[in-house]
């Protein structure tokens, strides 16, 4: 070996067969762990709870169960909501968005757990399994190798007649190993192609339990979106009287063509946003303006702040 490198000795070359092989096995070797390991960051991102993780794994011992992002901060949401009130507007709408936050969490620990079994195990299998097999049956047609070129070499220097005899004897020997265990390397190496076969399996799994995730999260927060615009526009006043049955909405409609046929000019924005709705005890509609606003033509009303506008 130190000859060869030193340029003092011939090399027996692999088949181009075989080099295109084990050029694939090494790619497919590196780019799988790449892809592991970036699954793992994007499942588990705090790399603090993968090495624990990691500990635990190799000891053999369950990890400790703790709540997730989501999860912790669902928790927050619903004891600020309940710490608020939950008769209050502000301290229901933490509730609802707490026990989103938890559902949350827990399609993502789902997530985790199908991704870890139909995707990363097999990764991980190839790495630790297939691969080692292939690394140590390459190391043993490497050291084939080295033993025929050095017989070959012996050869080459043979003087006399038992001396090149035996030599030729031994070349047919190490020859004859060599070409088995090249054999036995290209059967392995010519696997990958399954190997493949299996991961682009393993990548179908992981997409379908990604789009479950996504789909379920996205249902969450449209539910959840649906019960806050059920939420009066604006939060009842801090007294005695907040807990009581949340102020009827008023829709933009309503509100236009209650106050004046004469207000077809007025966007939805200023009287959704510049309108504060009330309710009076005679069961009349007010609405409270939130902010000054000057009529830009005839067909438009001018509003002061805080003046309250009553409806019939």
């Amino acid at each position: 070996f130190t000859e060869e490198k030193l340029g003092q000795a011939e090399k027996t070359e692999l088949d181009a067969h075989l080099e295109n092989l084990l050029s694939k096995a090494e790619c497919t070797k590196l780019w799988t762990e790449k892809i592991m390991k970036q699954t793992e960051v994007l499942l588990q991102p705090n790399p603090n709870a993968r090495i624990e993780e990691f500990v635990y794994e190799k000891l053999d011992r369950k990890a400790p169960s703790r709540m997730n992002n989501p999860e912790l901060l669902g928790q927050y949401m619903i004891d600020a909501g309940n710490e608020f009130g939950p008769g209050t507007a502000y301290g229901n709408a933490l509730i609802k968005c707490g026990e989103t936050q938890k559902r949350i969490g827990t399609a993502d620990r789902e997530l985790i757990q199908t991704s870890a079994i139909n995707f990363l195990t097999p990764l991980r299998n190839f790495i630790e399994g297939d691969y080692k097999t292939i690394t140590k049956e390459r190391k043993l047609l490497q050291n084939k190798r080295l033993d025929l070129d050095a017989a070959k070499t012996r050869l080459k220097k043979a003087k006399v007649a038992e001396a090149r005899a035996a030599s030729e004897q031994e070349v047919r020997i190490t020859q004859s190993e060599f070409d088995r265990q090249a054999e036995i390397t290209r059967l392995l190496l010519e696997g990958i192609s399954s190997t493949h076969a299996h991961h682009l399996r393993c990548l179908n799994d992981f997409v379908e339990a990604q789009m479950t995730y996504y789909a379920q999260c996205y249902q969450y927060m449209l539910d959840l979106q649906k019960q806050l615009g059920s939420f009066p526009s604006t939060f009842l006043s801090n007294n005695n009287q907040s807990s009581s049955a949340p102020v009827q909405s008023l829709s933009t409609s309503s509100v236009l063509a209650s106050a004046s046929p004469s207000l077809p000019s007025v966007s939805n924005s200023i009287v959704t946003s510049g309108i504060s709705e009330l309710k009076s005890s005679s069961g009349s509609r007010k609405a409270r303006v939130l902010y000054d606003y000057d009529a830009a033509n005839s067909s438009e009303l001018s509003l002061l702040a805080d003046e309250v506008r009553v409806f019939y």
